[in-house]
């Protein structure tokens, strides 16, 4: 008897177990750490880093106090958060607070990171040992002092240990360096999504099927990012079952719910969002948004000179966007420009010329005379 499957299955974004990019750093004291921690930091300050950690602060026990409820929201002046919750901590919730996290350094005295860095600690063999299990990913290791050797049960139960990088625990930047590489290798891949699903109520006909270049325009805005080496989608309004089609599966939310719909069917990919309004947007466009993406912020997009806001639908939204613009339609906005004006969003600046939209059959005539010529 076939299993009964209550709910659908959706594609997940990669998550460690509380971000999606995550390592603990344990076996020494929590000072130790939170030192490393703050030195390494600075070294990698262009990326948005978090530190997940248990409160030391004796100050605290009224938030295991029944009768005192209040979660406090530090902002410091340097734009780090400090989150004091009386609520427990899940995995899901905190992923929710982390996804717009690059990276998240975890106290593992405390909390179970999905990947490790193991401080050799001799004070420290005892809590090692208790947490055994939990080395199962160490990415290198750190010698408080260089002399100091491996634990012999720490050899037993993972024999290669022994083969991981070592350094010392001054070597500041070698470890930014080792960590960086670890945030590098999962930035997001980029596909393409080009917007076919409109109205077209000005034009009077499909905007995605005029010919500026001898071929339907959502043919020419597919081929311009292809020619970038992006898997690219088209964006249609109706179900679909082609291969390259991605059909709404939020309906009625115009390009907002065309991009939701690509999130879902790949939310660990970035995608570079191209609408078939604009024809005067070239390769050299698209090569320029794709050198000055920045996968630390939510998208990177264009914005003419002389225009007061980005062009939502020439954009690379990151996967962190996606989280950002379910809000958004979680408080009734389906607007993508307005998540991206009020969002940490990269902004590459080009001529207007480049970025004009075309509506009516009278700027389709000028435009079309304009290319030809």
């Amino acid at each position: 008897m076939a299993k009964h499957n209550k709910h659908t299955n959706l594609e997940r974004r990669d998550n460690d177990n509380f971000a999606p990019n995550e390592i603990a750093i344990l076996g020494t004291n929590c000072n130790i750490i939170a030192d490393l921690v703050h030195q390494v930091s600075q070294k990698l300050s262009n990326y948005k880093l978090a530190y997940f950690d248990a409160s030391h602060a004796k100050s605290l026990d009224y938030a295991r106090n029944d009768n005192y409820r209040l979660s406090e929201y530090v902002f410091h002046h340097e734009g780090n958060l400090q989150i004091t919750t009386s609520g427990n901590v899940n995995k899901f919730q905190q992923r929710l607070d982390f996804a717009q996290f690059d990276y998240v350094f975890i106290n593992g005295n405390h909390y179970q990171g999905a990947k490790q860095i193991l401080v050799l600690d001799e004070a420290k063999e005892a809590s090692v040992l208790k947490r055994l299990e939990q080395l199962n990913r160490v990415q290198f290791i750190i010698k408080l002092k260089k002399e100091t050797d491996f634990f012999d049960f720490l050899v037993e139960k993972y024999p290669n240990i022994k083969n991981k990088l070592c350094y010392t625990i001054d070597e500041v930047d070698k470890i930014a360096d080792h960590i960086n590489n670890l945030i590098q290798e999962k930035i997001a891949p980029v596909k393409g999504l080009v917007l076919v699903g409109g109205k077209s109520t000005r034009m009077g006909t499909d905007k995605a099927e005029l010919n500026y270049f001898g071929k339907p325009q959502k043919e020419f805005a597919k081929e311009l990012l292809e020619r970038n080496n992006l898997e690219t989608f088209y964006s249609v309004q109706n179900s679909s079952e082609i291969e390259n089609e991605i059909h709404d599966k939020f309906l009625n939310l115009g390009p907002f719910g065309g991009i939701c719909s690509a999130f879902q069917k790949d939310p660990n990919s970035a995608w570079f969002v191209l609408a078939t309004d604009v024809p005067f947007v070239n390769e050299e466009v698209i090569e320029l948004l794709l050198k000055h993406r920045n996968p630390s912020k939510a998208a990177t997009a264009i914005k003419g000179k002389n225009k007061e806001f980005v062009e939502p639908l020439i954009t690379i939204y990151e996967p962190k966007a996606y989280p950002i613009l379910l809000q958004y339609l979680a408080q009734g906005y389906s607007c993508p420009r307005k998540m991206l004006i009020n969002s940490d969003v990269e902004i590459v600046e080009i001529n207007d010329d480049f970025i004009r939209n075309i509506n009516t059959p009278e700027e389709f005539e000028v435009a079309k005379k304009e290319i030809n010529e």
